[in-house]
């Protein structure tokens, strides 16, 4: 049990420390840039040229998400939720990161 928490620790350190940074390679290969904050959250900002599907409406846009045939960026506003969306959607064989906070992601977005 304790090794699997070790491992489990080691894994969540890794995910901090490397959230974002293979925006700018997802971006050259033409990823789409979904953000999955709430409605109201995106309309406040988001990152330029973004779609929003909030994370409870994930499994909802599975069939849309995976029929555009593109890399993912998940975004959010810290990294939780769009840790969670890229965890569920690799799952299904998405090919997509963790983009981290969307304000992150839009400033990668406007350097590209």
């Amino acid at each position: 049990m304790k090794n699997f928490k070790t491992k489990k620790t080691m894994s969540f350190l890794k995910d901090l420390f490397t959230v974002g940074k293979e925006v700018p390679t997802y971006l050259e290969k033409g990823a789409k840039v979904i953000d999955v904050r709430s409605e109201m959250e995106f309309k406040q900002g988001h990152p330029q040229g973004a779609i929003n599907i909030p994370l409870d409406r994930l499994g909802a846009n599975k069939d849309k998400i995976m029929s555009m045939n593109k890399p993912v960026i998940f975004c959010c506003a810290s990294g939780n939720r769009s840790g969670q969306a890229t965890s569920r959607m690799k799952k299904e064989g998405l090919d997509c990161i963790n983009g981290g906070a969307w304000t992150s992601v839009n400033s990668k977005i406007q350097n590209s």
